[in-house]
């Protein structure tokens, strides 16, 4: 077939083109040219909203920001990051984030996984030779992965209350309570359990696989090529005048709690940051979405960090009723050091909360939304989660809260426009060149053309509605055609082939508009 070697590469390269010629879509793309400036007017809302919060909940100091398209739209400033001397918070402010350290050390094993020096599904123990002395819960349980580890499936016990207070813990300490061994609350790979000791485990991974201890590696690898400058894992490398004391409300009056020293368990909490810093992070995560064609400039791979974003274990689903007796739904899971979750508003919502005695911070971002929020206070376990929701809100309520358009494919196109050909017209040649080998296996096609041909005595001639056309994919979409007595919806899927044919298509008469539609959520 081929006449020689060249020849067959040749023909590949041809078949190469034609396929992405066929195939590829324009990245998705936010449709609304006004969005940044409609989100931008329900900022001062925002603000009002967390202040509100912060003299609710007897916050001393918190900083709070909203990234927009990768990059900081707004910062927040209110109380006192010292209350013993009144100094005001600023953006510069560097406050404790605790658990939201473990994205950092999730992203640290994925950048040696994408360097090819080690496995997520690489036993624990072939990092961390004390593993191999674990006594299982059962005698078919699995030997533990990085990727337990990751994705808190490690079966470990919960260790909230036990973990905060292990940060200062030496790397001595920890061979010593890996030595002695770990119990189990479930098999590995089996449930959802949060344990900080695992992470605290994985940034020994860092360390042994990279050579360096974990904080410089975090430092050189992810930091400073961001250019975080102010933030870090050890405290005593803040300087004074920025740093945020945290305290307790209790008996009507604040406490300050000790700052707790860097050590063994730091991959598990112990990270310090200021707004201006933390924006930058997120605005990394945020500009991993859509995928595309550019250059790489982040200090993990875009698809990677997409990865990190994905729900990798499940955790829990809850419906609660809002303050107009809605229902609202949130699934839950847990990604690579980040949680994710989905609710009746958003169907992908990244971040993760930080805990420790003086400090509560969270991070929360809309992907496909390309819309994130950050805040930190200064009170043990600063309770963002409802001043997010609220926030969210409001942003919603500008309008401009909107997903990016999926873009669709030249393939989906031209069978968009073959479809309504047909819709007008029943044309055999187009029929033919437009089918999968399955389309006409699965209904006749002589039964589809009489279908086709009582819709159109039923609603007359028909004319395809601008903008109406809703993808699911580049390669899958519903669209609508206004006829002269109705609406007609058209959908399509195109089919795993060169070039993609046909293999499902629907044409349906659909309600009058204004018809109320199945509600899915609340």
């Amino acid at each position: 077939m081929y006449r020689n070697r060249h020849h067959f590469i040749a023909t590949l390269l041809t078949l190469s083109v034609v396929g992405l010629l066929w195939t590829s879509p324009t990245h998705a793309q936010f449709a609304d040219p006004a969005r940044s400036a409609k989100l931008e007017a329900a900022f001062p809302e925002v603000d009002r909203l967390v202040r509100e919060f912060l003299e609710r909940e007897h916050v001393p100091g918190a900083a709070w920001g909203i990234v927009v398209d990768g990059k900081v739209a707004h910062i927040g400033t209110g109380g006192f990051r010292n209350l013993a001397n009144q100094q005001p918070v600023a953006g510069d402010t560097v406050f404790r984030i605790a658990s939201m350290t473990k994205s950092f050390t999730a992203m640290a094993i994925l950048q040696l996984r994408d360097a090819g020096k080690l496995s997520l599904d690489d036993p624990a123990e072939k990092y961390v030779p004390e593993l191999r002395k674990l006594h299982y819960p059962t005698t078919d349980s699995p030997r533990l992965t990085l990727r337990h580890l990751l994705t808190h499936s490690g079966g470990f016990p919960e260790d909230n209350p036990w973990g905060d207070q292990q940060l200062a813990r030496s790397e001595e300490e920890l061979t010593a309570f890996l030595r002695e061994g770990i119990p189990f609350s479930n098999p590995p790979g089996t449930a959802y359990e949060y344990s900080n000791y695992g992470f605290a485990i994985l940034g020994r991974v860092v360390a042994r696989v990279s050579g360096m201890p974990y904080t410089q590696y975090v430092e050189q690898k992810i930091l400073r090529p961001m250019h975080m400058e102010s933030t870090t894992l050890e405290p005593s490398a803040v300087p004074t005048a920025r740093l945020a004391h945290g305290y307790r409300w209790e008996d009507d009056q604040w406490k300050e709690e000790p700052q707790l020293a860097n050590g063994a368990f730091g991959a598990m909490g112990g990270m310090l940051t200021s707004i201006d810093d933390l924006t930058k992070y997120v605005g990394v995560f945020l500009a991993a979405w859509p995928p595309r064609d550019e250059l790489e400039v982040a200090p993990l791979r875009r698809s990677s960090l997409r990865e990190m974003q994905q729900a990798w274990r499940p955790n829990t689903t809850t419906v609660t009723r809002d303050a107009n007796g809605n229902a609202l739904l949130n699934v839950a899971s847990y990604g690579y050091g980040l949680r994710i979750s989905q609710t009746c508003h958003f169907r992908h919502v990244v971040g993760h909360t930080g805990g420790l005695p003086g400090f509560g911070s969270q991070m929360r971002w809309l992907p496909e939304y390309g819309v994130g929020l950050i805040g930190f206070g200064s009170r043990t376990y600063t309770p963002w989660g409802k001043v997010f929701d609220t926030a969210f809100d409001a942003l919603r309520a500008t309008g401009a809260l909107q997903p990016r358009a999926v873009q669709p494919s030249p393939a989906f196109t031209t069978a968009q426009a073959d479809v309504n050909a047909l819709i007008a017209q029943w044309d055999d040649v187009i029929a033919e060149r437009i089918a999968a080998m399955n389309l006409y296996l699965d209904s006749a096609k002589e039964r589809r053309r009489q279908s086709l041909d009582a819709l159109h005595q039923e609603v007359g001639t028909c004319q395809f509605r601008s903008g109406s056309t809703r993808l699911e994919n580049a390669l899958r979409g519903v669209w609508l055609l206004d006829c002269e007595r109705g609406t007609l919806q058209a959908s399509i899927t195109l089919a795993p082939t060169l070039p993609p044919k046909l293999q499902f298509l629907e044409v349906k008469r659909v309600p009058p508009e204004g018809e109320p539609a199945p509600q899915t959520c609340q």
